[in-house]
């Protein structure tokens, strides 16, 4: 009976560590077949090499080569304006620097957009577009929407003021006119910074427009009062012309007078030629 035992205990083990063999030759076989998957999952997508930021920047901050490093970035997925490589983030023969003008998070691809050029500052003249000047407008609680604007927003403005009438119509009428729609801001007081914390009640915002738009804000400033619309960041439409007076908002239609033109009299005497009788103008005595 021991022997029976045995027995059946000795097949019971050889049985078991065959099971457990080749459940570990089953298991090693798939994960090297998952290896494969993946590695050649990897080879399909090709990838080139950009700069990423290698920790947080601010705006202001200069962008040096200690900064940066090299990262593989799937080919199709490339931001436009992204660095590819040294020679054009640092170009030789120029300062070996740059300054931050959006703030950046760590791994976050380094673009154009968000530098100056090599050795520039990070003042508005970095953010001025060829052909574009910067112009101040004052603002208050009311006019600068509450506080909501930031560098980088697009605002339509609207002007306040009082229009002489013409012709026989001498009255003047107060009206609101969009003057200036989309036009891009570039610092609010005296911050350029996007990344803006918190709430600030500007008394001064800077726009970027073409001379002869800073000469129409120029006037519209100094002869009435500015208002400005915050616009949708992914608003692509162009505001068409607008303007409302008293009479136009309360919905007052204007009755034009008609002036009645007198006829002019004509006075005649009648006389008899024979048979005929004719009637022979003559001046109106009353």
């Amino acid at each position: 009976m021991r022997m029976v035992f045995g027995l059946v205990l000795l097949v019971g083990v050889v049985l078991a560590g065959g099971a457990v063999y080749m459940a570990k030759n089953y298991i090693g076989a798939y994960q090297n077949e998952l290896a494969r998957e993946r590695a050649a999952r990897v080879e399909a997508i090709p990838t080139v090499n950009v700069f990423v930021a290698e920790r947080t920047l601010k705006y202001g901050e200069p962008l040096t080569t200690e900064d940066v490093r090299l990262v593989s970035w799937p080919e199709n997925a490339i931001p436009e304006g992204t660095f590819l490589d040294d020679g054009t983030l640092f170009p030789d023969g120029q300062p070996d620097h740059r300054v931050v003008l959006r703030a950046m998070e760590k791994d976050e691809a380094i673009m154009a957009i968000k530098v100056t050029e090599p050795g520039e500052e990070a003042g508005l003249t970095a953010r001025l577009e060829r052909g574009m000047r910067a112009f101040a407008l004052r603002v208050d609680v009311a006019s600068g929407v509450s506080g909501f604007l930031r560098p980088g927003d697009r605002v339509d403005v609207y002007w306040t003021g009082r229009v002489e009438g013409s012709g026989s119509n001498r009255d003047s009428t107060e009206i609101t006119k969009l003057i200036e729609p989309g036009i891009q801001l570039i610092a609010i007081d005296q911050t350029a910074a996007g990344d803006m914390d918190g709430t600030i009640i500007a008394r001064t915002v800077t726009v970027a427009l073409l001379p002869n738009q800073v000469a129409a804000l120029a006037q519209a400033q100094s002869t009435g009062s500015l208002s400005l619309s915050l616009v949708g960041a992914d608003d692509d439409t162009v505001a068409g012309a607008i303007e409302v007076n008293q009479k136009s908002l309360l919905g007052i239609k204007t009755e034009e007078v008609k002036v009645q033109v007198e006829k002019e009299r004509v006075c005649t005497i009648r006389t008899r030629r024979g048979a005929e009788v004719l009637a022979i103008p003559i001046p109106c005595t009353n």
